[in-house]
């Protein structure tokens, strides 16, 4: 039996904690394993709970979710273990806040008013790590907040990478899903995962979020 996602919650407000963890508790294979308030808060919990995916409100009192994001994974870092993978919760569908969140590690964003049942699959989503959270609106969000910004130059790496790779590459950050590149490269999933997964280690990228966060910041990818 595949064991069940465990998820944490961090909100400062108590009534919409208590209305995901109901949520999130009805679900047959989520586990909701803690909460916290702000992100000081959060750091503590998750390092007690260990969850596989945190739900992360950005405006918070204390320590925003930005600053804790970044010093969750900058701890599963240090500490040499798997890092959660972290969903910044937002009110706005074109958030500063939440394209800096992202450029810190997180997996994603959702609107806090997004149906339930989006919200529920972009936690399997990121869990699973074969797609991107709402691609399109990822894409939208770094158009509108990076796309002005001086192109990064390339750094060597992305030389090692291979002609099939940079053909993986580059439609995964178009936003495809496993199964949308297998079809289109007429590639097994399994054969695209291993692709995606050297490319992310040759890139030294934590996700496929950051896999498109690299390919706004270095032009890879034209805007719309």
């Amino acid at each position: 039996m595949t064991e069940p996602i465990r998820v944490a919650l961090v909100d400062d407000q108590a009534l919409f904690r208590t209305g995901l963890r109901m949520l999130l508790s009805s679900q047959p294979d989520l586990e909701f394993v803690g909460e916290a308030g702000d992100g000081r808060e959060a750091i503590a919990m998750v390092e007690k709970a260990r969850p596989d995916v945190v739900l992360m409100d950005i405006r918070m009192p204390v320590m925003d979710g930005i600053a804790a994001t970044e010093q969750i994974l900058r701890a599963a870092d240090a500490a040499a273990r798997r890092p959660p993978r972290i969903i910044v919760l937002t009110t706005f569908d074109l958030d500063a806040a939440a394209t800096r969140a992202i450029r810190g590690g997180a997996s994603g964003f959702v609107l806090k008013d997004a149906d339930p049942e989006f919200l529920l699959a972009a936690i399997r989503t990121v869990h699973s790590g074969a797609s991107v959270i709402a691609a399109s609106a990822t894409a939208e969000l770094f158009e509108h907040f990076a796309g002005g910004e001086p192109r990064r130059e390339l750094p060597a790496q992305f030389a090692e990478l291979t002609a099939r790779e940079r053909e993986i590459f580059t439609l995964a950050a178009k936003g495809l899903s496993n199964a949308e590149i297998a079809e289109k490269e007429f590639l097994s999933e399994a054969t695209v995962k291993t692709h995606v997964s050297r490319v992310l280690g040759k890139l030294g990228l934590r996700d496929r979020v950051q896999l498109v966060v690299f390919a706004f910041e270095h032009g890879l990818l034209p805007t719309r």
